[in-house]
């Protein structure tokens, strides 16, 4: 996989997008490209796109609200709706609900306390680039810290959510207030996941559990069998 391109965009106060370099650089073999948010343009033939976690603009009005509008963010939702995959994580699921790529609002953590450990988390859908290298209904464990996790959409996206399998990950024990526990969400398409936990912070056995390994290999092995 080494002519796989893939690139992290990085914000004002990113501070984890070194952890998904390092992440994607195991496992496809090549150094992705890094992007900066005040880029209007992407480099040419990405095969991925990452937001990483952090705490972007200092997580003012909203977190993720300013990125969701930097100049950046256009050029990834052009690349999202030609079908290039986009993987958010953390600070980048809430860019991705701000910016519309993905449904729903993070919103602060029930306890109003900040979470950072692991937890265990169900695999829902099975049929997704992303989530492939799974099985239906196992258990893995992955790292969260955040503060904003809190899942929130109304009845009827849920529901819509739901029938149309986009529900990717959700939490065994709901650690945030999540509605139905939802930990990551697809869009309808299926080229863009957005996610709270962080699987690059599990790719391998140094980091205390490498089950984030098969989310970025499967997709990497997906798009380069298709």
């Amino acid at each position: 996989m080494s002519d796989f391109r893939t690139a992290v965009i990085t914000f004002p106060g990113s501070n984890c997008d070194r952890d998904m370099a390092s992440a994607l650089e195991k496992i496809s073999g090549r150094a992705p490209l890094r992007v900066w948010h005040g880029d209007a343009e992407l480099p040419e033939r990405l095969d991925f796109i990452a937001l990483p976690g952090g705490f972007s603009y200092g997580d003012y009005l909203r977190c993720g609200a300013i990125a969701s509008r930097s100049p950046v963010m256009r050029a990834v939702i052009e690349a999202a709706n030609r079908g290039v995959p986009v993987l958010g994580v953390c600070n980048g699921f809430q860019v991705l609900t701000e910016s519309g790529l993905l449904p729903g609002a993070l919103l602060r953590n029930s306890g109003i306390r900040f979470v950072c450990r692991e937890v265990a988390l169900k695999v829902e859908n099975v049929g997704s680039l992303f989530t492939s290298g799974y099985k239906a209904g196992q258990v893995i464990h992955i790292p969260v810290a955040h503060h904003d996790g809190n899942y929130f959409a109304d009845e009827q996206t849920l529901e819509q959510l739901e029938a149309e399998g986009r529900v990717a990950f959700r939490y065994v024990d709901d650690i945030n207030g999540s509605a139905r526990g939802i930990a990551g969400v697809l869009n309808a398409a299926g080229n863009v996941l957005g996610m709270m936990p962080h699987p690059e912070r599990a790719v391998e056995p140094a980091h205390g559990g490498s089950d984030g390994h098969a989310l970025f290999e499967s997709a990497m092995r997906g798009l380069v069998g298709a």
